[in-house]
């Protein structure tokens, strides 16, 4: 697994504006039956010292997942994948103007994902997942090494292992659900 920096961990450092993802989580009672053991904004939220991007991870499996009942605690550090598991992340992107485009890169090379190659965008970077990104919000442009394609609200890209990046030109927040499957 990848590691990033540390940022803002608590919803006080989030942005203003910044609408929680409820979380729901299922389980069983001691008699086997189905219950919700807690219902709740996502404790996970992450909004990195370099951007405006806010991004809460519901749930994870594999070996990026904390121990103990809950594998997305408020603190926990993610990288993009998990490594022999999933990531359900949503993220809100503000658009690209309101960057800091060098410590976005920064914040990439950190991870180990950046795409160093000279590329046409400042988010391009490669992750060994398969990734099902949603967009829930808004638009935006899913952008590749050989063309891009404009993406709304429903519309879904299967990303496999490729180099990519996300363009927001609308001028307003596009809110996206990442479900990454790792590849390892």
């Amino acid at each position: 697994m990848s590691k990033v920096p540390t940022a803002a961990a608590n919803r006080k450092d989030i942005a203003e504006g910044f609408r929680a993802v409820r979380r729901i989580v299922t389980g069983e009672d001691a008699q086997g039956r189905s219950m919700i053991v807690s219902d709740g904004p996502t404790p996970n939220v992450f909004k990195p010292e370099h951007a405006p991007t806010i991004a809460q991870v519901i749930w994870a499996t594999g070996q990026g997942a904390a121990s103990g009942d809950d594998p997305a605690p408020a603190g926990h550090r993610f990288g993009f994948h998990s490594d022999g598991g999933s990531i359900i992340r949503i993220v809100d992107f503000p658009p690209d103007e309101a960057y800091e485009k060098q410590g976005v890169m920064e914040f990439l090379n950190a991870a180990g994902v950046r795409d160093g190659s000279e590329k046409r965008h400042f988010w391009f970077h490669k992750t060994p997942s398969l990734d099902y990104a949603i967009v829930l919000e808004g638009e935006i442009y899913a952008m590749l090494d050989s063309g891009e394609t404009l993406m709304r609200a429903g519309d879904v890209l299967i990303q496999r292992a490729t180099s990519h990046s996300w363009s927001n030109r609308s001028g307003k927040n596009c809110r996206m659900a990442f479900i990454l499957l790792s590849q390892d």
